[in-house]
């Protein structure tokens, strides 16, 4: 999951690059975090409700080259509503990839109402 690089610099790292590259290794499967990026700057959505996400997270990845036909995983480390997960595989489909699979470490559970 691309990080923006404002958020980047603040927190030091980006924790799902680092679970992807174990992952990759482990697998023996190519790793590449620079063909897509995430444009455009979000706070953390943890308060936003899940309308509210999807709003908020809408446009800010972008893919600069060609993924026609490739089949790609994309890997976050804890998936709230999905809102950056289903945007991300949006771009990357647009940018012609056959297959987007998100793969997460965590899920986070619904508020009972």
């Amino acid at each position: 999951m691309p990080m923006h690089a404002t958020r980047l610099k603040q927190r030091g790292f980006n924790q799902a690059l680092e679970v992807a590259r174990l992952m990759a290794n482990d697998m023996q499967i190519k790793l590449d975090y620079q063909s897509c990026q995430r444009i455009k700057y979000m706070p953390p959505q943890a308060s936003l409700s899940l309308k509210e996400r999807i709003k908020s997270i809408c446009g800010v990845f972008n893919c600069a080259q060609s993924l026609q036909g490739l089949n790609i995983a994309l890997v976050d480390d804890v998936m709230t509503t999905g809102a950056s997960l289903n945007e991300l595989a949006k771009t990357l489909k647009q940018a012609g990839a056959a297959h987007v699979e998100c793969w997460v470490i965590a899920r986070t559970l619904p508020k009972p109402y």
